[in-house]
Formats: C-alpha cells, structure tokens, sequence
C-alpha cells in the first residue's frame, strides 16, 4: 500500500515507521530540518526497552510523489485543511483519508478534499512524546479503532486493516464509530477544557467543588447533545469515568492546558467547539460549552498578546 503520513510529529512517526515495514510510506512534514534528519538518518523509535531505527522516505513537497491509497492525517486540527490543501496532488480519485486526530467534526474538512465514502475516522490508544528531531519514544500501545460514515463499499477498511496488522497495530473495526469518538470526547470537552480555564492539574478537578460543578455542567450538555445524534450517553457513567480520571492522574495536564501555558493555539474548535456546532445543528443549548470555547480562545490571544 502507498502511504502518506501528514505530520512527523510522535503519533505520525509512531505510525509511519512500522507501516513502512511492509509498505511504501512517505512522512510530509513542512519542517525542513525534520525531513533531512529522516531522508539522512531515518526515524529513532524507542518502545518496549527497546531503541530501532526506521527508514521512512519524507519530502517537504511532495506532488512529485503521485496519488496515495491511504493518507494518515497527524497534524493537530487546526490545521488541517491548511495541510490538505498543501498536499492536493497526493489525492487521487481512489485515496482514502484517515484521521486519528483529537476531538470530533474532522470529517467536515476532510469532505471538501474527497468523497465521504472515502473518509476514515477513529481514535487510537497509542501515545508517545518527540524527544528531539528525528527521535520519538512511545509510551504506550493500544488499540486503533476505525470506521466510517457511509458504508464501505469497497471493503477497504479489512484491507486497511490487514496491512496495519501486518506491521503491528491492532485495528478494530466499528460500525459506529461516532460512538466511541464521542466517549472519548466526554472526556475532553469537561476535564481538558476546566483544567484549561482554570490552568490546573487534573486532580484539582475532582478535589474542588466548583471545579467539579463546572465539569458535570458541560457533561451534562455533551450528553444532551450526543443522545440528539442517536448515540448512548448516561450521564452518570460519564461523570464516574471523568472522574476517576481525575483522580487517577492529579498531576496530569491536559492538552489544552499545555498549549496555552505555552503561548500555542489549542484544538479547542474540533473538541468543545465540536459540540457547540453538532448543538446548533440539532436546536440544542449548549450556554456552558459556548462559553468555555470564547474563554479558551480568549487566553490564546492574551498569551499572543
């Protein structure tokens, strides 16, 4: 299979260096110094106590290369569409576009570039860190869930499947993806989100009253919203889970949290602002999520500021 991985970042890496095991794999990234280090000296990947080196292809322009089968979107969501756009010429009439990414909606962007029976969405349990160029530790493996929106007529996703398997991935299949991409969400739009506003590790969330009314306010909403989309959502289940996980990790920093200590834009739009766009769509107020994605973006532009 011919490949291209967008994003030579950790999950990029992690995923384009044992595809390219048994397939034609090509890393895009538009950091110069990144796809040197790769084209020179391939890709430094530790897991399991264990150090190897991967050899990858990378190109920073790659319309030379032709069309993919399957192309592996790693950039954060936010720029997304700019990356699609930077790579049109990788696109065929018979390429599928996947994305892991963080959050829910990517599909809205991914159908102005291809058809939406051509569209992979999922969410995967590996994780892993850049210790520097070219050099990628993997904390963890997990499952890569998969689906689609329209039935898979052509019965790519077992072909997709095979291929990952056959170089170490386990890919489970699911007839309802949006399912487990809003599990996983519930997480992200209350505890990430709170942790952000607040610029606190996640064990504050559960420890602290208003902290924790803040959260069940937006699970609350969330839920209200995915049951308007036909899918399961008990808000106490997800109240429970949120808040073990709080508990579980208390020096934990979210993503959001991060991006703003560092003066980075954050993937607020493609999580919070996700159930703020599917609660417009469906006639459902969402106050709480609506006010949290305005006081995220405005501590962007304060750190900018």
């Amino acid at each position: 299979m011919k490949i291209a991985v967008i994003g030579a970042g950790a999950m990029g890496s992690i995923y384009g260096c044992h595809l390219s095991l048994n397939h034609d794999v090509y890393m895009v990234d538009t950091s110069p110094s990144v796809v040197e280090h790769i084209n020179l000296e391939g890709i430094r990947l530790s897991e399991n106590g264990e150090e190897n080196v991967y050899l990858p292809k990378a190109a920073l322009a790659p319309a030379e290369l032709g069309s993919m089968d399957l192309i592996l979107l790693f950039v954060k969501s936010l720029y997304s569409k700019t990356a699609l756009t930077s790579n049109q010429g990788l696109i065929g009439p018979d390429t599928y576009v996947m994305t892991l990414q963080n959050g829910s909606g990517h599909e809205d962007i991914l159908e102005e570039f291809v058809s939406r029976d051509h569209i992979i969405i999922g969410t995967t349990e590996d994780n892993g860190v850049v210790i520097s160029t070219g050099c990628i530790r993997r904390g963890g493996a997990g499952n890569t869930n998969i689906g689609m929106l329209t039935e898979d007529k052509e019965a790519f996703l077992p072909r997709l499947k095979e291929a990952f398997e056959s170089c170490g991935f386990l890919v489970r299949i699911h007839e309802n993806i949006q399912q487990l991409i809003w599990d996983k969400l519930f997480t992200n739009v209350s505890l990430s989100a709170v942790t952000a506003i607040l610029q606190v590790d996640m064990g504050y969330i559960a420890a602290n009253e208003h902290a924790w009314k803040m959260t069940t306010s937006l699970i609350k909403e969330a839920a209200e919203v995915a049951r308007g989309l036909g899918l399961m959502a008990d808000e106490t289940e997800i109240m429970d889970k949120v808040r073990k996980t709080s508990q579980m990790s208390p020096n934990g920093c979210t993503s959001i949290r991060s991006d703003l200590q560092n003066g980075r834009k954050t993937e607020v739009d493609n999580i919070s602002g996700s159930v703020v766009r599917t609660a417009g769509k469906l006639g459902i107020p969402v106050p709480t999520h609506a006010f949290a994605v305005e006081t995220i973006h405005a501590m962007e532009e304060r750190s900018q500021a």
